[in-house]
């Protein structure tokens, strides 16, 4: 969300992992892998709807959830651990499918959760009577393949990964910062931080001008650099070197900066998370355990030396403790044609 004196904050927050039924068999022994992310987006790409989503547990062994012999020994073969269960990836994509083109409630959001292997739908508090009823009648069409949590607090964007950046009065955080093929330097944030506005500075020091953004839909956006002496470097914080980008796999450990909040840790809880924000739907997003507030929007989210994504919005705070979605940094840089350095 915007910090409180900037522009009002564009998105929400869903959820966290439901514990539900329908699981079949519990996970089989497996050897350690070397990179049990790297391995989840290969298996997810290669196996499409044959798999119903995988996750990293708490051994750190993957576990790959499937319905059928043949893939359980495809899986197993490549050293994840396999697990029967009763949701197809197809099933629950339908679902998923379903509520992107039926639920429009602000103040909700939904993902896959390959743990409970249900569809998880987050209602917040402001989601109350006639609204509760019909966000439950939709969900209620899709059986057991869906259900619906509740998250205290309403669902907003965060803005201010890690350093503080201002544009039209308003306080965000940057993302990474990057570079195209010819040497430009950009930075990456939110793309809520960069819509409508054009110029950037850290407080003091004119940075760059917008040179792209993408809200809602996306919430990504990247500004270059017309500022030839500060210094630019690629990684977070002070002490944290960026070296390459990738999606975190579901129960991953990943780490947010933000200039409200700092740093913080927390679980990947779910991928391809769609969120409700009254301003307009953000599709794509990894959902996770990490808290933020108002001013953290566009921050790093990355693990060791690999960036994940760029703070969107969320719910709760870093009190209480909260859930916060990011938008996939993969994503962005693909769009835009920079790599992280």
């Amino acid at each position: 969300m915007l910090n409180p004196k900037l522009r009002r904050p564009i998105v929400g927050l869903a959820v966290g992992i439901l514990v539900g039924s329908g699981l079949a068999a519990t996970p089989a022994a497996a050897a350690p892998i070397a990179d049990p992310t790297a391995l989840a987006n290969t298996l997810d790409a290669r196996l499409g709807v044959r798999d119903a989503g995988s996750y990293i547990d708490t051994s750190g062994k993957l576990v790959v959830n499937v319905t059928d012999a043949a893939t359980a020994a495809e899986v197993k073969a490549t050293g994840a651990t396999p697990r029967f269960v009763t949701r197809s990836g197809a099933t629950l994509a339908a679902a998923d499918d379903s509520l992107k083109a039926n639920l429009k409630t602000p103040g909700t959001a939904f993902a896959v959760d390959p743990v409970t292997n249900q569809v998880v739908v987050s209602v917040d508090e402001s989601v109350t009577g006639a609204k509760l009823d019909a966000v439950k009648a939709t969900v209620a069409k899709l059986g057991d393949s869906a259900r619906i949590e509740t998250v205290p607090g309403k669902l907003s964007l965060r803005i201010s990964g890690g350093d503080a950046i201002y544009s039209g009065g308003g306080r965000c955080s940057l993302g990474f910062n990057v570079r195209n093929s010819a040497g430009t330097n950009y930075f990456l944030t939110a793309g809520h931080c960069t819509r409508g506005t054009s110029s950037w500075n850290n407080g003091s020091t004119t940075l760059g001008t917008t040179a792209g953004s993408s809200f809602p839909g996306n919430d990504y956006g990247i500004v270059r650099y017309t500022n030839t002496t500060i210094t630019k470097t690629g990684g977070v914080g002070t002490n944290v070197d960026i070296t390459r980008a990738a999606t975190p796999a579901v129960g991953a450990t990943v780490t947010r900066r933000g200039s409200t909040t700092g740093t913080r840790s927390g679980q990947v809880t779910a991928l391809n998370s769609t969120v409700n924000y009254a301003e307009g739907s953000v599709s794509g997003l990894i959902r996770t355990t990490v808290c933020a507030q108002p001013g953290d929007s566009g921050g790093s989210l990355y693990s060791g030396t690999t960036a994940h994504g760029l703070t969107s919005g969320g719910s709760g705070n870093c009190t209480s403790g909260g859930v916060t979605y990011f938008q996939p940094v993969v994503e962005a840089l693909s769009a835009y044609g920079v790599s992280v350095f």
